[in-house]
């Protein structure tokens, strides 16, 4: 296996017995710890010694040579496993790079990582390269193997065959199959989704459902289908449910589903007492939510909830390795694990004091001390640039017709309603709460146009690359502004851009794809809270407008969508209009 992962060589392997034997220094000593024995779970006293990345002792001795080992007491201290995120979808305006430099302050240095976003933007072979490649970053990620994409594609084949599902599930650096969004699709017969499932279960994979409101019929089929993990529960009765039914389950906390406090206490009262099978996983969620925490965030609320510290702890590092068959690299402190690990001053504070990655030190004493050099990726040579826009708009793109326009419920979903302003008019009636709305192919190729209801009342111009597919929405009251907002976005290669009569309002410039920023995460919630108070002052009502735009192309979820072949139905399956060709 690929040292990237943790596998070391042989050499490296001699080396490192070299100091139990006494032969060698190791480079870091931590004494008079209070660890987190994930095998006992209890509290125990020992020292640590760690050569390089790899912790190779933990125990009561000391090492016979120390010329050159930094030692350091950490006497009142407590040492628990870096942190692990079982569930990111780590293109949220962020990267990769940005997002695990952020959570490393937190002390989550392990990730399992959505790869939807490379498989749109370069072939199979580079998007390997690139989940190979990110892991020369102080954390760990791994990846997921798609099925589908979640909307319709008008060459879904491009991104989805035999070949690309073989390739994904040769790599060791992707563990599970999903999520499964098109699980209906299998429940009602599709033979190659479920070939596909079986490939990833031959290969010793996991599946990770997408089961929102199963009942426990669909959840036992599901787990018969191969499914072995869901975190869709938004009860704790549907956290029995998925127990039940033999499914580990993911605890979400997100910025569209802030549920685990309620999680927390309705299980309390559905008598859940054992939390082996249970994670906790912020699902992707946005920059701004992250302001209060990542991992150590849903930590901190398990414990106010009175769970027992060592429970919550293992649901975020143990329990987590696991099942993905990683506990003999993470989730422990204990030889031979990666030198993940989080000091904290106390069992109740799960803000790390000071964070350790592959045996360097990140945060020192609750100081930032990490390294620019160690976060350094060369995004350019992956592919990942600036979005090229080499076309325009012409009048006739803003020909809006159809009587059936786009009704915003909530942050995710959508309905049909019956349109009733005049789509031929230049700009929509102030005291409307209508917009016209439009996805353009990114290549400028097709486009497909309709009119939304109650996404934002006083939106005149609104423009963004960042969307399901990296195509172009664009939204807006006005026809003109529309424009304006268009022609920044393509000024800046890539972004979410508001224009006002005239002028730009607010934007987020996302140089990498035309999805991602290179801002820190600290400097991405600033740009991102600037952008979305400028859409709530003009009427935007709900939790997250970034997932609005993720999620506006996204047939997993109900009822009505903007898509590549045309504006779809998803509980009748078929389109309501298509696509035109520009």
């Amino acid at each position: 296996m690929n040292q990237h992962i943790a596998f070391w060589t042989k050499a490296q392997m001699r080396k490192q017995v070299t100091v139990i034997q006494g032969e060698l220094a190791p480079s870091l000593v931590l004494t008079n710890a209070t660890y987190l024995n994930t095998a006992l779970k209890k509290w125990v006293k020992a020292n640590i010694w760690i050569l390089q990345d790899r912790i190779v002792y933990v125990g009561e001795k000391m090492p016979e040579h120390t010329t050159g080992t930094e030692i350091t007491d950490l006497k009142g201290k407590f040492v628990v496993p870096g942190y692990i995120e079982p569930h990111c979808h780590p293109f949220q305006l962020y990267n990769p790079q940005s997002l695990s430099r952020y959570a490393l302050q937190r002390g989550t240095s392990v990730f399992l990582a959505d790869n939807f976003m490379l498989l749109f933007e370069m072939n199979i072979s580079k998007a390997l390269s690139f989940m190979e490649d990110v892991n020369d970053l102080p954390s760990n990620f791994f990846w997921w193997c798609r099925y589908d994409a979640q909307t319709e594609l008008l060459e879904e084949e491009n991104y989805f065959s035999e070949k690309s599902v073989r390739q994904l599930l040769e790599s060791p650096y992707v563990l599970q199959g999903g999520e499964l969004t098109s699980w209906p699709r299998v429940l009602h017969g599709d033979d190659t989704l479920l070939h596909w499932m079986l490939k990833t279960k031959k290969a010793g994979k996991k599946i990770e459902g997408h089961l929102p409101g199963a009942s426990e019929k669909t959840l036992t089929a599901m787990t018969l289908l191969g499914v072995d993990c869901d975190h869709e529960a938004m009860t704790g009765t549907e956290v029995m449910d998925r127990l039940n039914a033999g499914l580990q389950v993911s605890l979400r906390y997100s910025s569209i589903r802030p549920d685990l406090p309620k999680l927390l206490r309705q299980m309390k009262e559905e008598g859940i007492t054992n939390y082996e099978r249970i994670f906790l996983t912020t699902d992707g969620s946005t920059p701004a939510f992250y302001e209060e925490g990542v991992t150590d965030k849903m930590l901190q609320i398990a414990l106010e909830a009175e769970l027992d510290p060592v429970d919550a702890y293992m649901m975020v590092s143990y329990n987590v390795a696991r099942y993905y068959g990683l506990d003999h690299l993470f989730g422990m402190v204990a030889a031979g694990r990666v030198a993940h690990l989080n000091i904290l001053d106390d069992v109740t504070n799960p803000l790390p004091e000071s964070v350790l990655a592959k045996g360097k030190w990140m945060k020192r004493d609750g100081k930032d001390v990490s390294d620019d050099r160690d976060f350094q990726f060369d995004w350019e040579g992956h592919g990942i640039k600036k979005r090229e826009i080499k076309w325009d708009l012409q009048d006739e793109d803003f020909q809006f017709s159809g009587l059936v326009g786009i009704e915003m419920y909530n942050s995710v979903i959508t309905r049909p309603y019956n349109v009733s302003i005049n789509p031929f008019s230049e700009e929509i009636n102030g005291e409307s709460d209508e917009c016209f709305l439009m996805l353009i192919d990114k290549e400028g190729k097709w486009r497909i146009n309709t009119v939304v209801k109650g996404f934002a009342k006083n939106l005149y111009g609104f423009a963004s690359s960042y969307s399901n597919t990296g195509d172009l929405l664009i939204i807006g009251k006005s026809k003109k502004d529309m424009a304006v907002a268009f022609e920044r976005l393509k000024e800046v290669g890539g972004g979410i851009v508001l224009a006002e009569r005239g002028e730009i309002v607010a934007e987020i410039k996302l140089p990498l794809a035309g999805g991602m920023s290179n801002l820190s995460i600290e400097e991405l919630v600033v740009e991102e809270k600037r952008l979305t108070n400028a859409l709530r002052e003009r009427g935007y009502q709900y939790e997250d407008p970034i997932y609005s735009l993720l999620f506006f192309s996204s047939t997993h979820l109900p009822y009505i969508r903007i898509t590549q072949r045309g504006i779809y139905d998803v509980k009748k399956k078929g389109l309501l209009f298509p696509s035109i060709m520009r």
